[in-house]
């Protein structure tokens, strides 16, 4: 796998042009319509995400005809900057008084959970044949949070459409299993509802999954568990800054000539989405802000995860998912064991 290149402004290698004229308003119009149907679906069955949602139906419409080649070739473009701006804005869902307020055990328990769910998922990938980027982008969504993560290490990764869809389906699909398994295992586990909650916040992967699991065990689980998943949030940063300056920093990552330029040390989406959280932080967003600043984060992220959907092929995206379906389900069970020692501990 070549070393991720960023060339000079005008243009991004790897990525489509700037549409122009009718293509920027076709693939307005792909997209507001997709994302118009990700928020129904979700309505429809919530315990499926907007953002599992979108994806999932960009694959349904480019592999059945409703979208327009026309309209396919010209997402790309929008695709990208709206998946920066989504998790750019997703910062805001993080104040960092709720985080320090959780203590030095469990932050620490979280932190080292998602380490090492990370860097397993991301090894064992790599032994089952899944490939460099799709490991990356699989290892972000099972450690960190779900879609979003996976949205936000796309690029970082080097990875494709397909990667991304990919790894959206297992945690989708893992996550789901988890979010019904965990409320049965309460009692036989002898779990307090506080140490559930932090179970269930260290381990499953999408927000949406860890209120359902944790909303069984009552009020006091479910506040922990949404604090300790947003902690796994903020690491998101972190983590695809170390990966970004990891690739650039490769013993075979090209030298800056010819015009064209390493990776930035750390992606300029990933200060915005810190600086985000520290706005939150400080109190400079009104409450009353946050909401539609939130449904703008998700139709930001919708939108893109729709547009890259649309981009898959489904044949090529199931041929050889054996391994990748192997590789998520010990992802999942490592993920609950590690977590579940750690509080037991």
């Amino acid at each position: 796998m070549t070393a991720v290149v960023v060339p000079a402004p005008e243009a991004e290698a790897g990525s489509p042009s700037r549409p122009r004229g009718s293509a920027d308003l076709s693939a307005v119009l792909a997209l507001g319509l997709g994302l118009a149907g990700a928020f129904v679906g979700h309505a429809l069955v919530p315990s499926v995400g907007v953002l599992t949602w979108a994806v999932g139906l960009g694959v349904v419409a480019a592999n059945t005809g409703l979208l327009p080649a026309s309209s396919t070739a010209c997402l790309g473009w929008t695709t990208r900057r709206l998946l920066r701006v989504g998790v750019v804005l997703l910062g805001f869902s993080i104040s960092l008084a709720s985080v320090v307020a959780l203590g030095v055990p469990v932050v620490a328990l979280t932190a080292g959970t998602l380490v090492a769910t990370l860097l397993f998922t991301i090894w064992l990938a790599r032994r089952m044949g899944v490939g460099h980027s799709r490991s990356l982008v699989l290892g972000a969504g099972f450690a960190i949070c779900g879609a979003s993560a996976i949205a936000a290490m796309e690029r970082t990764a080097d990875a494709d459409d397909e990667d991304v869809t990919a790894a959206i389906a297992m945690v989708t699909l893992w996550g789901t299993v988890a979010m019904i398994a965990l409320p049965a295992l309460q009692a036989p586990l002898g779990l307090s509802d506080r140490d559930f909650g932090i179970w269930a916040g260290a381990s499953v992967q999408e927000v949406g999954q860890v209120v359902a699991a944790a909303s069984p065990a009552g009020a006091a689980a479910l506040a922990v568990a949404v604090v300790v998943k947003l902690t796994r949030v903020l690491l998101l940063a972190p983590v695809v800054a170390a990966v970004s300056a990891g690739r650039r920093f490769r013993p075979d990552a090209p030298s800056p000539v010819g015009g064209v330029r390493r990776p930035p040390l750390v992606p300029l989406f990933v200060i915005g989405f810190v600086a985000c959280a520290v706005l939150r932080t400080l109190g400079l967003v009104p409450e009353m802000m946050l909401g539609p600043i939130a449904q703008i984060q998700i139709g930001a992220l919708g939108a893109a995860l729709f547009g890259m959907g649309a981009s898959v092929r489904l044949g090529s995206l199931v041929r050889g998912s054996g391994p990748l379906m192997l590789t998520s389900a010990l992802a999942t069970l490592f993920v609950l064991g590690v977590s579940l020692v750690g509080v037991a501990v």
